[in-house]
């Protein structure tokens, strides 16, 4: 026997049941934090019940005086029933208002705190997800949490509550009809055990199909100028009619499910409430109750039955609720950046202001989580007043240098780090390049970075408190100006989303204009100059560098032309970096 419940146990405890049980353990670090909040929930459903059955209590007197014509206590018990449903009434109500208010509530700071541990999440690791994935997740799976931390526990308290209530008003009458309000849960039960696999196996299909909607609806919608270019028009409506095709079926399978259930528990509810007619009948006619105890059976079966099949509709409650924690959990368990240098790179910062900050990448070896090795040993140093330029071929690791120096991903081995001034003082003095660092970092990516709102909403993105002195100064510096000052709101004009209304140079230069603007001491510039003519590229670097600020500045590029500009060039290619001296780089710029 001993034997035989250790098997059992160990079944319960393998498997999805296992799994449930670990999601169900992460829902619960949400659901302690509004225990106030359903507490008072379950409450209002109790006192709804009570409100509910002792108008079960009085429609019962109220037949029984009818039928033995007593007019006395007619009039006080009409009164008072309905009093009990204006009370049930408002009781409803206020239920579903402040039911109303804690969901919204509670959805809010949910999503908040999700969408905080996201933007922490390891970048490269959320590279393997989709946007629209991730969107989906945040968005649909957080609100069905936030809607089952609410509801799940409290409704189960109340449903049980309303079922053990029922239960006894009915055994203190006449406890033979108790017997038929259970004819139903051997079904119900049996029902619930067989559908759990495919409820489990419906809702994650369904979450994914969800998820490859949002994400071909975000991406083509990004891409719109793509599609049209290439008149791909016609394609992407085929795919999404594709697509519509399979969630459809897709949900239609989940819907005969659902029909079939259905059917079956309101046949075998009808079935209980037509025995319960007929025994009651039979009852009467007998003598044992009156027509009055009758009418509350009848009441009370149908509440039985409908709260069993509620208990029951609590399962796949269970399982979408463990479907969506297990997608948010995907997400959210994913190593997290490390910002416990925050106090410590806050000091360095302002210790090292005034001379400015260097940089070090020193034998960096790196690899994809793919394996797919980009460094095995790379060098580089970067001193404020410095231009530093990153040559190479395509692919060859430019772009992912700059994300190290982000640390944005980290390097497998070597050192990276910041020190004050143009000397290495050490140890001692060295700052190391982790998410605390970025701080000190203004960044320019490929691509047009611009958010939709005005020029200088976007400018005060990073530095909130800017005048529009200092905004107008780096336009200038940005050789921006020139168009901003023509446009008929100036720095107030309007940018449409990815930087619609400007040209590809024009939305670069404001993109350097708004990095220039935190008065960062390390500035990165990725292929930001590329859609500049030479001329104006050369300038917009000039006057980067002719600026008083001791800024350390490192670019990426494709164009040698501007090298001349530069203080050390390096080459990234063969998974090293190397340091090309004069006659490398004339050669370079002759060659292109």
């Amino acid at each position: 026997m001993k034997e035989k419940l250790k098997f059992y146990v160990s079944r319960v405890k393998s498997g999805r049941l296992k799994e449930m049980r670990r999601q169900t353990v992460w829902i619960y670090q949400y659901a302690r934090r509004y225990w106030g909040a359903m507490v008072f929930y379950t409450l209002l459903g109790f006192a709804g019940t009570g409100f509910g059955l002792f108008a079960s209590w009085v429609s019962k007197n109220l037949v029984d005086i009818i039928t033995g014509h007593n007019s006395g206590a007619l009039v006080s018990t009409f009164c008072l029933m309905i009093g009990m449903n204006i009370g049930t009434l408002i009781v409803n109500q206020i239920s579903e208002y402040v039911s109303a208010y804690i969901s919204m509530k509670v959805d809010a700071e949910i999503k908040l705190d999700i969408f905080e541990k996201i933007m922490v999440t390891d970048w490269e690791s959320l590279t393997n997800y989709h946007t629209g994935d991730l969107l989906t997740r945040w968005s649909s799976d957080a609100s069905n949490i936030s809607q089952g931390v609410l509801s799940f526990i409290p409704n189960l308290l109340i449903y049980s509550f309303r079922f053990v209530a029922a239960f006894v008003m009915v055994v203190y009458h006449d406890w033979t009809f108790a017997l038929f309000a259970f004819m139903g849960m051997p079904v119900s039960l049996i029902l619930s055990k067989t559908l759990m696999n495919r409820m489990v196996n419906n809702n994650q299909r369904s979450a994914a199909m969800g998820a490859k909607l949002s994400g071909f609806n975000q991406e083509t919608f990004s891409n719109i100028q793509t599609i049209k270019a290439f008149s791909l028009i016609r394609l992407y409506v085929e795919r999404l009619k594709q697509l519509q095709k399979e969630y459809i079926t897709m949900r239609l399978d989940f819907r005969k499910m659902s029909i079939w259930t259905s059917l079956l528990l309101s046949t075998v509810g009808m079935a209980v409430s037509y025995a319960c007619y007929g025994w009651g009948i039979y009852r009467v006619w007998s003598g044992v109750i009156t027509y009055g105890t009758m009418t509350m059976f009848l009441s009370l079966s149908g509440t039985l039955t409908g709260t069993l099949n509620s208990l029951t509709s609590l399962v796949p409650t269970a399982i979408s609720l463990t479907t969506s924690a297990g997608r948010l959990m995907d997400i959210v368990e994913m190593p997290r950046e490390d910002y416990s240098l925050d106090d410590q790179a806050g000091e360095f910062m302002e210790k090292n202001r005034s001379q400015g900050i260097s940089l070090a990448m020193d034998h960096i070896a790196y690899s994809y989580h793919n394996g797919n090795q980009v460094f095995e040993d790379a060098s580089i140093l970067a001193n404020p007043h410095e231009i530093i330029a990153l040559v190479g071929p395509s692919g060859e690791g430019k772009t992912t240098m700059l994300r190290l120096i982000l640390a944005l991903m980290q390097p497998k081995s070597g050192q990276a780090y910041l020190y004050g001034g143009k000397t290495d003082p050490g140890e001692a003095g060295r700052l190391p390049l982790t998410p605390s660092a970025r701080r000190m970092f203004s960044y320019v990516p490929q691509g047009n970075t611009m958010f939709s709102g005005t020029i200088a909403e976007n400018m005060r993105n990073v530095k909130p408190d800017a005048t529009d002195e200092e905004i107008i100064e780096c336009l200038k510096l940005a050789c921006a100006w020139d168009f901003v000052e023509k446009l008929p709101d100036g720095i107030n004009a309007m940018i449409k989303e990815r930087g619609g209304g400007f040209s590809e140079g024009q939305a670069q230069r404001l993109s350097i204009a708004r990095a220039l603007l935190r008065k960062s001491p390390l500035l990165l510039l990725d292929e930001a100059t590329s859609a500049l003519d030479v001329a104006t590229e050369r300038r917009v670097l000039k006057n980067i560098m002719q600026d008083d600020y001791p800024r350390t500045c490192i670019v990426t590029t494709h164009r040698p032309t501007v090298l001349s500009a530069c203080s050390r060039v390096y080459a990234i290619k063969n998974k090293k970096s190397t340091l090309l001296n004069q006659e490398e780089i004339d050669e370079l710029v002759q060659s292109f």
